[in-house]
């Protein structure tokens, strides 16, 4: 369904912006039902949908009745569930979704922006967004026109100006006129997070990661046999396997500055991370530390995820009987349920 684009629901969707940027909400679910609270745990969306989204710029997707459409922070439909499929979230002003078996773009309106001929369409990130068609993916800018024509294996998001690609076997980065800027060389790689990216050089078994900078340049040379992304200025690694490795924390330099002694670990996000000691790595009991490896939150959850904007979702034998999960705040008390 098409929407008339008009000054009073724009006027209406920027203050629906403005206020949702000032009152984060959290999905959360309630006898089956999913609805909204703040940071708080104040109950701002009564739960009456199948499924809730998180909100992004301003609009979250639901579901009625096995179709997708969008709220605004006051719980108001402003784009009536009609599509089968919703790629993400709003990102850049429009969200890939798909009608009657077609891949569109549409604006917080609902007004379609150009239709795309692919079997999945991606949200816009830096100008440009992905699109699959069967095992290959290229990249369209924000009037829907293909601007690379590599046909990648592999391919993910553009993130701090390159995208990481693959092509015959191997990743490499791109940027934004489809040039390589740095040569596809890697067995595996992520997007670049705070100025360097983690790569593998190697098989999955055997060979150890490092970091390298934009112009591919190793800043830290491969040495561990697992890495992530940076964030914070910490990145996580892993020292051994698998099975029985140990995760630990380092900085830009390479240097450790928490000890891989964890069995179980996360990023660190507005401060704090989640970590387990757990010999059962099967059941892992998780607790949140600082920066300094000082354990902040230890509560033993049964399930953790990072913190986000000042609330976390996670499961524990002290949570309210009949809930399968809720949200803590940065001191470790339930505001939800």
């Amino acid at each position: 369904m098409k929407f008339k684009v008009c000054f009073i629901a724009s006027a209406a969707i920027l203050a629906c912006c403005s206020a949702f940027s000032q009152n984060k909400l959290y999905p959360i679910e309630d006898k089956g039902k999913f609805g909204y609270i703040d940071k708080s745990g104040k109950m701002t969306i009564a739960p009456s949908f199948e499924f809730a989204e998180r909100f992004s710029e301003g609009l979250a997707a639901i579901r009625k009745e096995n179709k997708r459409g969008f709220i605004d922070a006051t719980g108001k439909v402003v784009i009536e569930p009609q599509f089968e499929k919703v790629s993400e979230y709003f990102s850049e002003g429009l969200c890939a979704v798909k009608k009657e078996g077609k891949w569109m773009y549409i604006d917080k309106t609902g007004k379609v922006a150009f239709e795309v001929k692919c079997d999945y369409a991606y949200k816009f990130s830096e100008g440009m967004a992905r699109v699959q068609v069967g095992i290959n993916f290229d990249y369209i800018d924000k009037t829907g026109k293909i601007i690379t024509s590599g046909h990648y294996n592999g391919a993910w998001d553009f993130k701090e100006g390159l995208a990481r690609v693959k092509k015959g076997g191997k990743w490499g980065f791109i940027d934004k006129t489809g040039k390589t800027a740095v040569d596809f060389r890697f067995d595996d790689a992520f997007d670049f997070s705070e100025g360097l990216t983690n790569v593998r050089v190697g098989d999955e078994q055997t060979g150890k990661w490092g970091y390298i900078d934009k112009t591919g340049t190793y800043k830290i040379e491969p040495q561990f046999d697992r890495a992530w992304t940076f964030s914070e200025g910490l990145a996580l690694i892993r020292v051994g396997d698998f099975k029985k490795g140990k995760f630990g924390y380092i900085n830009k330099e390479g240097k450790t500055v928490i000890n891989p002694v964890y069995t179980g670990a996360d990023h660190f996000k507005d401060g704090m991370a989640c970590v387990s000691t757990s010999i059962d790595i099967k059941n892992p009991k998780w607790q949140y530390i600082d920066k300094t490896g000082k354990v902040v939150i230890n509560k033993n959850f049964d399930y953790m995820s990072a913190f986000n904007d000042g609330l976390a979702k996670v499961t524990s034998t002290d949570i309210k009987q009949g809930y399968s999960y809720g949200y803590i705040d940065k001191t470790g008390k339930y505001v939800w349920p």
